[in-house]
């Protein structure tokens, strides 16, 4: 399955998840490692390429982060981003400095098409800047292959050593033919052929995980998610009855949804799943009672769920493996495949306790990013309605309850977020838009309902077009559709007199809250 891999070696760009994500639309296996990992790790590793992503610092100043010389000597392409096509330059004898002109956002480049990389590119087109240092001069051997009006080097390259530095950033959509430009030197330059597809990567992970599992029992974190439903659905292809589904209504989920969980996966379900819930919403109570801090909301609660599916296990007898949902950009986010910082613990992957009770954790979606998630559930027969469920986080309505969570709390924005997601079905805008939600803000204000003076919660509506995940912009929703959502909401809940649209795309903000 992933005998052909491109890797992308991060040196803290906000875009290294991006740029993986794009080798693969190439159907070529990438992974994302530290530019921390050692150059014997990356001989091992045998990659078909090497991608050196962007990254905040200067290149020459002391302590910035950089590679061996080495690396550009092992007759594997490589390819430069922004921060990584100036590392390029600066370790083979070139000379990065300050820019005279920062160049920051859409820019008009113009290209040599006659490289490799810049095939069937237009001559001139628009890529996406964000620089303040440039390349004065390039290294020994190295060609000019780009420039705009205030970057003379936005591309260079020496072909025949494979090496190849860009200025821009092609991973992101602003760039117009930078999805073209990547798969040339994916499928062009390094030579992959292109053959990791959905299909083979379900069938090679059930038998992998059968091979894995023998005649173990295995336990599976069931939340009704899209992750752990596609999880849960392989495990019972590869190990059938070995496998056991504890569903934890811990309380945090949305309106309804414990029931609507258990009405799919339960006895009257269409899967084979020895499924159990458990329905657990005091105890999460009680240990989330008065705690503000986000990370530590998510320690508790991804402490607490293994708790629980601990004595779960010892009721059901001695289990051998716990299976888990984790994709990608959770390992990613975790500070566990690059060098970006950590942007929070996700219950999966940073949450897990010390001591967990059993052999092994299986994570059969670990290497995905959320699409390919959901084309591995198509692939393995899940049905439409719920592979392309609003996504929801671990820790659940624990990070859309700004400060500490209380039953009352959850009540509140369980009932906003029902209404929310209603009227945005009604308007037939569910289908448009990658992930909405309503949160509870900690904040209080004066208002006026029905002649009194009231003073009650916040509610913020958060609404993203996105493709990844990685990146989103803030939906533009029609204002009569807000209008009747807020108007809803503060006649309806309990507790609310204002409600707020959250119009900040990620980056700067996460999609969540907390």
């Amino acid at each position: 399955m992933k005998e052909e891999k491109v890797i992308v070696v991060d040196f803290g760009g906000q875009y290294n998840q991006l740029v993986a994500r794009r080798v693969r639309e190439c159907n070529v296996y990438c992974e994302i490692y530290s530019y921390k990992t050692d150059i014997e790790k990356i001989k091992e590793m045998n990659p078909k390429g090497i991608i050196l992503t962007g990254g905040p610092n200067s290149c020459y100043e002391e302590g910035a982060p950089s590679c061996t010389r080495e690396l550009f000597e092992l007759g594997i392409p490589v390819l430069g981003l922004c921060y990584g096509a100036q590392l390029m330059m600066h370790v083979l004898g070139g000379k990065v400095e300050k820019a005279p002109v920062r160049e920051y956002g859409k820019t008009e480049v113009h290209f040599d098409t006659a490289s490799k990389i810049f095939q069937n590119v237009s001559k001139s087109s628009v890529c996406w800047m964000s620089h303040t240092d440039y390349i004065a001069n390039v290294a020994s051997g190295f060609a000019i292959t780009a420039y705009t009006a205030d970057c003379p080097v936005a591309a260079a390259e020496n072909a025949a050593q494979n090496l190849y530095a860009i200025q821009f950033h092609p991973e992101v959509l602003h760039t117009v033919e930078g999805t073209k430009m990547l798969s040339n030197f994916v499928l062009g330059v390094c030579g992959c052929s292109g053959n990791w597809k959905m299909d083979s990567f379900v069938e090679n992970s059930i038998r992998e995980i059968r091979e894995k599992v023998g005649n173990g029992k295995v336990l599976c974190a069931l939340s009704g998610g899209v992750d752990s439903s596609v999880a849960a659905v392989m495990l019972s292809k590869a190990v059938g009855e070995q496998l056991t589904c504890v569903f934890v209504d811990h309380g945090l989920l949305r309106k309804n949804e414990g029931d609507e969980v258990e009405a799919v996966f339960g006895e009257e379900g269409n899967y084979d799943l020895n499924f159990i819930r458990v329905n657990a919403q005091e105890r999460f109570y009680e240990k989330l009672a008065g705690v503000e801090e986000p990370e530590r909301k998510r320690k508790i609660i991804g402490e607490e769920f293994i708790r629980v599916f601990e004595e779960e296990a010892k009721k059901i007898g001695a289990v051998d493996f716990l299976v888990q949902g984790t994709i990608y950009p959770d390992v990613v986010e975790s500070g566990l495949g690059g060098e970006s910082a950590v942007i929070k613990s996700h219950h999966n992957v940073g949450g897990l306790p010390d001591y967990v009770d059993f052999k092994e954790i299986i994570e059969p979606l670990r290497d995905l990013f959320k699409d390919e998630v959901r084309k591995a559930g198509l692939e393995l027969g899940l049905p439409e309605h719920l592979v392309y469920r609003q996504p929801f986080p671990g820790p659940g309505l624990g990070i859309r309850i700004i400060g500490d969570v209380t039953a009352e709390k959850v009540r509140i924005v369980q009932d906003a977020d029902a209404i929310y997601r209603e009227e945005i079905a009604n308007a037939g805008l569910d289908k448009g838009i990658g992930q909405y939600f309503a949160a509870l803000t900690n904040m209080k204000s004066v208002g006026v309902m029905g002649d009194e003076r009231t003073y009650d919660y916040a509610i913020a509506l958060r609404a993203v077009n996105t493709v990844d995940f990685m990146t989103a912009e803030a939906a533009q929703i029609p204002w009569d559709v807000l209008g009747k959502v807020s108007s809803r909401i503060v006649n309806e809940v309990k507790g609310v007199n204002r409600v707020l649209y959250d119009c900040t795309g990620k980056p700067p903000a996460t999609i969540e809250f907390e």
